[in-house]
């Protein structure tokens, strides 16, 4: 059932792709996903980012990030690309990729559709048991001239998932958010170019760049966050 908060992504003519509404409703969240929620109502373009898109350009994009409940209590999902691919190999990240024409408008309902479409053929889960309780602003990724939409979901009714393509999906994995607040997993990263920025050692895989960069920053604003020690750096190198 929908409230007067149920919201739809962009224009309210913005079509249906894929056969499916993109509605964005945060009604019925776990109470625990509610600072979430309001991160995703208020927060502002800069507060996420320091990389904005350009005025005209990019390929538009979008990923999935997807809140569950697991044996540890609330947890994230996650997928760690392949280590044979020519760009970011074997680096986590969260399920996502560039719209199709089908997802519909870019400036509608598109990125909700992308996510879920991109999320459902690399990890295999089941979209219907998905709900998109927000959308974040458009981020850019400068090295690959992606703009990013973050899709913020619910997986109120989870479902199996793995690597469905191994050549480009090494495995499928879900993080405590404990373990995301833990001082003990946080540490700084800093890449040759001269570029730093937060980091987890979760799950044993290091999450680095735009997907940590996001992760950071929903801990924060949800006052989540637990004191950490920035000064703790791990090395990156040209491939990464």
């Amino acid at each position: 059932m929908r409230s007067a908060r149920e919201q739809r992504y962009g224009k309210e003519d913005a079509g249906e792709a894929s056969g499916r509404e993109a509605a964005v409703t945060a009604e019925g969240l776990p109470e625990w996903l509610a600072p979430v929620a309001r991160v995703a109502a208020t927060i502002e373009p800069p507060q996420l980012s320091r990389f904005l898109p350009p005025e005209n350009g990019g390929r538009q994009s979008a990923v999935l990030i997807l809140f569950g409940h697991g044996p540890r209590g609330p947890e994230l999902l996650l997928m760690e690309r392949a280590g044979t691919l020519r760009s970011h190999a074997g680096q986590p990240s969260f399920p996502g990729g560039a719209l199709d024409p089908e997802d519909g408008d870019p400036e509608g309902s598109g990125p909700v559709q992308a996510a879920l479409r991109e999320a459902e053929e690399e990890t295999g889960l089941d979209p219907s048991g998905v709900q998109v309780f927000g959308v974040l602003p458009r981020l850019y990724i400068p090295v690959s001239g992606f703009v990013v939409t973050p899709v913020l979901g619910w997986w109120r009714r989870p479902s199996p998932v793995g690597a469905v393509d191994q050549a480009e999906t090494a495995r499928v994995f879900t993080v405590p958010v404990a373990d995301l607040t833990d001082p003990a997993h946080r540490v700084t990263t800093r890449h040759p170019s001269g570029h730093i920025g937060p980091a987890f050692l979760v799950e044993n895989a290091l999450v680095w760049g735009f997907t940590a960069g996001v992760i950071d920053r929903i801990l924060h604003y949800a006052g989540w966050e637990i004191p950490w020690d920035r000064d703790k750096a791990v090395p990156l190198d040209w491939r990464s």
